[in-house]
C-alpha cells in the first residue's frame, strides 16, 4: 500500500476518532479528568479583573462607601480601605490563576507525552512486522513522517487544545458573566459577536484537511531527499550531483510554501473578518452604553466593567478560533495516523500456524509463479526440489529472478501461485518466526546497526554462550581483526558498520549467521563487491558456514559454484538447466555454458596462470 496515496478520509468523523483514541487516552483518564478540572477556574479567573472595575470605579474614584449585609450584620468599607483591598484581591487572583496554570500545563504535557508514546510504540510495532514489499513501495520519508511525525501531531496535541479550548470557554463564559451582570442589553449585543466571530470556521476545515494532506506527502519527499543525501553521498560527489539534490530540496520546499499559502490565502482572512466584526460589537455597545449611562440605566463603574470584560473576551474567542482550527489539524493527523493502524500486513501467520523445527528432507518449489507489479511475472511456473545437506547455486542472466527466489523462502514476499515445501509442508503453514529462525541469511551489502561488533553479531542467537561466540568469531576468520581494534569486541560501529571495510562486514554478518545456527542458508551475491583478497577470506569464512547445511547461494564466484551439489540456471524466470557443473557444459547451445564462456572462463584462466 502506497502511503502517499492516503487522504485520511475519516477525519471528520469525531465520534469515531475519539472512539479509537480512547482506549489510549483511559490510562490516563484521571489526570486528564484532574487537568480538566484545573482548566475550569483558570478560565473563570479571567473575569476577575473586569469585575474589579465596577467597585473600584464606584467606589475608590467616586469616593463611595461600599455597605453590605452579611448573617444579619450590617458591615461597610471605606474608599480608602476599597483601594488597598481591590488591587491586594487581584494580585492574589493572579498568583492562584498562575499556580493554576503551571499544574494545568505539567498534566497535559505529561498526559499528552504519555499518549503519543504509546501511540507510537504500537505503531512501531506495526511497522517492523510489515513485509518488504511495504517497503519497497514508501519511501524512508514518507514512513518517517507517517509513523513519527502524525503520531505526535494527533495525540500530542488534542489534549493540549481540547484543555486550551475549555479554559478560553470558561474564561469566555466568565467574562459574559461579568457582562450580564454589568448589563444585559449590552450583554445580548457582546452574545451576538460572539456567535458570529465562529462562522468562518467551519468553512475551511476541508481546506485545512487538503493542505495538511498535500504537506504529509512534500514533507515525506523532503526527508527522503535528506536521507538520499546522506547515504548516497560519495555517489553525489563522484559524480557531482549536488545541483540536483539541491534542486529537488528547492522545488519541495517551494511545493510546501505554495501549499501553506494557498491555505492562508482561503484561511488567512479569519482573523480580520474577525476583528471586523468585533469592531461593529464594539461600536454598538460604544453607542448603547452611552445611552444607557445618560439615562441613569448603569454606572460608570459598571460600563468600564463591561467594555474590559468584551475586550479581555476577545482573547479566549480568538485563542478558540484558532484552537478550533488547530484541532482540524490534529484530526487529519489522527485520522491518517489510524489508517496506520488499519493496514493489515499482507504477509502474516495462517490460523492454526505450525512451528517449524528444522529441515528433515527437503525443500520443494512447485510450480511457482510470482509478480511485484500485477501482470509482470518474476518467476514462471518454477519447480524444484533441494534435499537436506545439498548446496545448490544459482545463476542466470541480471534481473532473471535469482534473488527473487531466495527472498520467497523466509516469506519476505508471497507467492501469487504454485507452494514452496519445507519437509512436504507449505512454508505459509509454518508462523513466520520459527519459519525464519531456521534460516541464516548474508546478502550482498549487510547491515550492520550502531552499536559493538558484539552486539551485530549476536543478533543471531542473543542467547548464545560465550564458547559459541568465540566459535562464531572464529569460523568467520574474524579473531585477527577484532585483536587489532583497540576495544575488541566491544568496538562501536558507526551508521551501517561503516568505520569497517567491506570485507569485515561481510564476516561480521556471517559470523551472526553462523551464530543463529539454522538448518538452512541463503547466500545472496555475499562476495560480489568485494576485492580478491577481502573475497577469499570471506569465502573461507562462507565455507565454514555451509558445512552440514541446505545452502541457497547466488554467486559470480567459478569455484563456490562448480563446489555447490548443482547448479540451477535461471534465465527470466524460468528454471531452464539444473545439474552438476560438469553436466552442465555438456549440454550444446547450453544457456550455463554461454554462461560460463562469458562471465566465468576468466576466472578459471587466471587461476590456472597463477
Amino acid at each position: 500500500m502506497k502511503l502517499s496515496a492516503t487522504n485520511a478520509e475519516n477525519s471528520f468523523k469525531y465520534g469515531w476518532l475519539m472512539s479509537r483514541i480512547w482506549p489510549y487516552v483511559k490510562p490516563y483518564w484521571f489526570r486528564i479528568t484532574l487537568g480538566f478540572l484545573i482548566a475550569i477556574p483558570l478560565g473563570l479567573l479571567d473575569g476577575v479583573t473586569a469585575f474589579a472595575l465596577k467597585p473600584y470605579l464606584d467606589y475608590v474614584v467616586g469616593g463611595k462607601v461600599f455597605e453590605f449585609s452579611l448573617m444579619n450584620h450590617n458591615y461597610s468599607i471605606s474608599c480608602l480601605q476599597m483601594s488597598i483591598i481591590l488591587p491586594v484581591g487581584v494580585v492574589l487572583f493572579a498568583a492562584l490563576q498562575g499556580i493554576l496554570r503551571y499544574l494545568n500545563g505539567y498534566l497535559s504535557t505529561w498526559t499528552s507525552q504519555r499518549i503519543t508514546n504509546d501511540v507510537k510504540f504500537d505503531l512501531f510495532d506495526r511497522l517492523i512486522h510489515m513485509h518488504p514489499q511495504f517497503f519497497d513501495e514508501n519511501s524512508s520519508g514518507i514512513i518517517i513522517s507517517r509513523y513519527m511525525n502524525d503520531p505526535a501531531t494527533a495525540s500530542n496535541g488534542i489534549i493540549d487544545q481540547i484543555k486550551t479550548i475549555t479554559t478560553s470557554l470558561f474564561g469566555a463564559l466568565g467574562l459574559i458573566a461579568v457582562m450580564l451582570y454589568s448589563s444585559w442589553q449590552l450583554a445580548i449585543i457582546g452574545i451576538i459577536v460572539l456567535c458570529a466571530a465562529f462562522v468562518p470556521i467551519a468553512l475551511i476545515r476541508k481546506k485545512i484537511k487538503s493542505a495538511s494532506n498535500k504537506n504529509m506527502v512534500i514533507g515525506g519527499n523532503i526527508t527522503t531527499n535528506i536521507n538520499e543525501t546522506y547515504a548516497g553521498n560519495k555517489v553525489m560527489a563522484a559524480y557531482e550531483l549536488q545541483d540536483r539534490q539541491n534542486k529537488y530540496f528547492q522545488e519541495q520546499t517551494w511545493q510546501s510554501f505554495n501549499v501553506n499559502m494557498s491555505l492562508y490565502k482561503r484561511a488567512g482572512w479569519m482573523s480580520p473578518i474577525m476583528y471586523i466584526i468585533a469592531s461593529f460589537g464594539i461600536a454598538t455597545v460604544l453607542g448603547v452604553g452611552t445611552y444607557l449611562i445618560t439615562s441613569n440605566y448603569m454606572t460608570a463603574g459598571s460600563f468600564a466593567s463591561f467594555v474590559t470584560s468584551l475586550l479581555l473576551l476577545y482573547k479566549p474567542i480568538k485563542t478558540l478560533g484558532n484552537t478550533l482550527t488547530n484541532i482540524q489539524t490534529i484530526f487529519v493527523a489522527m485520522g491518517r495516523v489510524f489508517e496506520l493502524f488499519d493496514i493489515e500486513p499482507e504477509i502474516k501467520d495462517s490460523p492454526n500456524a505450525r512451528t517449524l523445527n528444522g529441515l528433515n528432507n527437503s525443500i520443494k518449489f512447485e510450480n511457482v509463479n510470482f509478480e511485484y507489479v500485477p501482470e509482470h511475472p518474476v518467476l514462471k511456473n518454477l519447480s524444484l526440489t533441494v534435499q537436506k545437506n545439498e548446496s545448490l547455486a544459482i545463476v542466470g542472466n541480471s534481473g532473471g529472478g535469482k534473488s527473487t527466489l531466495v527472498n520467497l523462502i523466509p516469506r519476505f514476499y508471497d507467492i501469487q501461485s504454485g507452494s514452496i515445501k519445507i519437509d512436504d509442508v507449505d512454508i505459509r503453514e509454518f508462523t513466520i518466526s520459527s519459519l525464519r529462525k531456521n534460516i541464516s541469511m548474508v546478502f550482498q551489502d549487510n547491515f550492520l546497526y550502531s552499536g559493538t561488533i558484539k552486539e551485530n553479531i549476536m543478533m543471531g542467537n542473543p542467547n548464545a554462550t560465550e564458547y559459541e561466540l568465540q566459535k562464531a568469531i572464529e569460523s568467520a576468520h574474524l579473531q585477527d581483526m577484532i585483536k587489532e581494534l583497540p576495544d575488541g569486541l566491544d568496538t562501536m560501529l558507526g551508521e551501517r558498520g561503516m568505520t569497517l571495510s567491506g570485507g569485515q562486514r561481510q564476516r561480521v554478518a556471517i559470523a551472526r549467521a553462523m551464530l543463529r545456527n539454522a538448518p538452512i542458508v541463503i547466500l545472496d551475491e555475499a562476495t560480489s563487491a568485494l576485492d580478491n583478497e577481502s573475497e577469499a577470506i570471506v569465502q573461507k569464512a562462507m565455507d565454514n558456514l555451509m558445512i552440514n547445511r541446505t545452502v541457497f547461494i547466488i554467486a559470480h564466484r567459478l569455484s563456490t559454484i562448480k563446489n555447490a551439489n548443482r547448479i540451477a540456471v535461471i534465465n527470466e524466470g524460468e528454471l531452464v538447466e539444473l545439474g552438476t557443473h560438469d553436466e552442465l557444459m555438456q549440454i550444446e547451445h547450453g544457456h550455463y555454458k554461454a554462461l560460463y564462456e562469458m562471465q566465468f572462463k576468466h576466472q578459471e584462466d587466471t587461476c590456472l596462470s597463477v
